[in-house]
């Protein structure tokens, strides 16, 4: 069902994509209702699209590039700044930042560092959270974190290192599958050549030292090789290029990463913990 009214507001590339369809199905002769059929949606559904009642979904995107689009890619273009616009606003600053990084340093005390999810993990997190998100928000949100790991395979390539507390690994949500294929994911992760994944033990702090106290570091080298901190709290964000606090940040983490476990060791916690058998 269409709702009455959008609650949220609809961006650039939104409005874009909503004029885009009318004008292409209009040169095409089609009628809503027909190019909905094509598509798998309710002639209702395209008309709340158009009408930015709706705003465009990534799926109902997928679906335009192949009805109108005729080989151009331009709804497939607009997926990425849809995308953007839909991500929680103290994230959007960041996320153009993470994905053309060179290196990203990262460390997670509290849960798995979003790039690091699995959509059944990040589902179950995202709609347990507060304000609760609708379902609709829900998937939007999920949608967004996932295509975040297209670094991943990124070419060229970003070297990522990741330090997870202890914690991270033995807090679970969703259920216990969920939190198993997590972890199974983490390991997989950790074998991965650009990838270097470290567990912080439990224990870090018993002799006399941590660095981990002040919470989560995103740490990122930019193309021109400048680096940057990006924090996020509460729903509140900073993004700091100050060189000086920036290099007191890749210290701090120099010095969390010099009382982890090492990546061997580390991915053997986390394979026991998934009771994945060697």
């Amino acid at each position: 069902m269409v709702r009455a009214e959008n609650k949220e507001p609809v961006g650039p590339a939104a409005r874009m994509a909503a004029s885009l369809t009318k004008r292409m199905r209009t040169r095409k002769g089609m009628t809503q209702e027909q190019l909905g059929t094509v598509m798998g949606y309710t002639g209702a559904a395209i008309s709340a699209m158009e009408r930015m009642i709706q705003p465009v979904s990534d799926e109902m995107l997928v679906q335009l590039e192949q009805a109108l689009s005729s080989g151009t890619g331009v709804f497939e273009e607009l997926r990425e700044l849809v995308r953007l616009e839909k991500l929680p606003e103290q994230f959007r600053g960041y996320a153009p930042i993470e994905q053309k990084a060179v290196a990203l340093w990262l460390y997670a005390n509290h849960v798995v560092h979003g790039l690091f999810q699995t959509e059944a993990y990040a589902r179950a997190l995202i709609a347990g959270g507060y304000p609760e998100p609708t379902p609709e928000r829900t998937e939007e949100l999920v949608v967004g974190r996932m295509a975040r790991k297209v670094l991943f395979d990124r070419k060229p390539v970003c070297e990522i290192e990741l330090i997870l507390d202890e914690s991270v690994l033995k807090r679970p949500f969703g259920d216990n599958e969920v939190m198993r294929e997590q972890l199974e994911y983490l390991a997989e992760c950790a074998r991965r050549r650009n990838v270097n994944l470290q567990v912080l033990p439990m224990d870090a702090g018993l002799g006399g030292e941590y660095a981990g106290a002040r919470g989560e570091l995103n740490i990122v080298e930019t193309p021109v090789h400048d680096r940057v901190t990006f924090l996020e709290i509460q729903g509140e964000s900073l993004l700091i290029t100050d060189r000086a606090k920036v290099s007191t940040h890749m210290q701090r983490y120099a010095k969390i990463r010099a009382q982890a476990l090492d990546p061997r060791r580390s991915l053997g916690v986390i394979e026991e913990l998934a009771g994945v058998r060697r």
